[in-house]
């Protein structure tokens, strides 16, 4: 055998050898961002995410980074980049990265049922109805909030508000109120019952409780993720044990809320917040 044709010979099989590696490796790989909503619990979530990830990275064969919002408007920047493969969404981000950024529901979150958004004033305060925060201020959660943002604006449609705050956090939403900064907040019914034995110097009272019943949150996952490559992280989680999962707060195998209703609020919400950095505050569509 002449040395020209040895090499050809060896070349080819280096060749073969080399594909067969690849074809060997043909795992989902590369890198998976995950994205939640964290109020300031930085070594807390990681602790909570830790046995999900490395759960989630040996099966796909990825790096698996937690990446936590500290509130809506921080993960609602990082929804319309794209930047996170699988998101812990609450109602409200759910429902704006379904309707504007193609990201798709794959399980429900495990949550508080029946969750519903109320405005609270303090217990001496004179109004007794919603339509009296005529020229008031009012204090709103971030914009991606269910129970903090849409649900309240959208119970405001037609109003006209001296100002609009929009609160960090739920508890400064009541924090306002306790010091007269704002005359009402919108918080959910579970935030209000959290907050009110830490703010117990001072008395609220429920105002107005909103009668739809708000979808529990979801995992979601990115648009930017290889179909082929969601059905496999699909699986990959639905096989994590129930016991484990619940440590992140989703269900396994659950079934996805219906968002109808909640996009549509987001949709209809969506025409007046331009006039919410205007005063007065005319919640109108002109």
């Amino acid at each position: 055998m002449s040395i020209k044709l040895y090499r050809r010979i060896f070349l080819l099989q280096m060749l073969f050898l080399a594909v067969k590696g690849c074809q060997s490796q043909q795992q989902p790989s590369g890198s998976l961002t995950v994205g939640s909503i964290s109020y300031g619990g930085g070594e807390e979530i990681i602790d909570q995410y830790a046995k999900f990830n490395r759960y989630l990275a040996e099966k796909t064969k990825s790096h698996v980074k937690l990446e936590p919002a500290f509130n809506e408007n921080k993960a609602i920047e990082r929804l319309e980049s794209r930047a996170w493969s699988l998101v812990f969404a609450p109602p409200g981000l759910a429902a704006i990265a379904i309707a504007r950024y193609q990201y798709l529901p794959i399980f429900p979150l495990v949550g508080v049922s029946n969750l519903r958004s109320i405005f609270v004033v303090r217990k001496d305060s004179p109004i007794t109805e919603l339509k009296q925060l005529q020229g008031q201020t009012v204090a709103l959660g971030q914009a991606g909030s269910a129970t903090g943002y849409y649900f309240p604006l959208f119970n405001l449609y037609g109003l006209i508000l001296a100002e609009v705050l929009s609160a960090p956090t739920p508890k400064t939403v009541m924090e306002w109120v306790a010091i007269g900064k704002a005359t009402a907040g919108a918080v959910s019914i579970a935030e209000f019952n959290l907050y009110k034995a830490q703010l117990a110097q001072t008395q609220f009272r429920v105002l107005y409780t909103d009668p739809h019943y708000v979808p529990p949150g979801v995992v979601l996952i990115g648009p930017n993720v290889e179909r082929n490559r969601q059905e496999y992280i699909r699986k990959a989680m639905s096989d994590f044990p129930s016991v484990l999962a619940q440590e992140v707060g989703y269900v396994p195998n659950g079934k996805i809320p219906d968002y109808q209703y909640m996009i549509s609020v987001v949709e209809r919400v969506k025409l007046i917040t331009p006039q919410l950095q205007t005063k007065p505050v005319r919640l109108i569509v002109s």
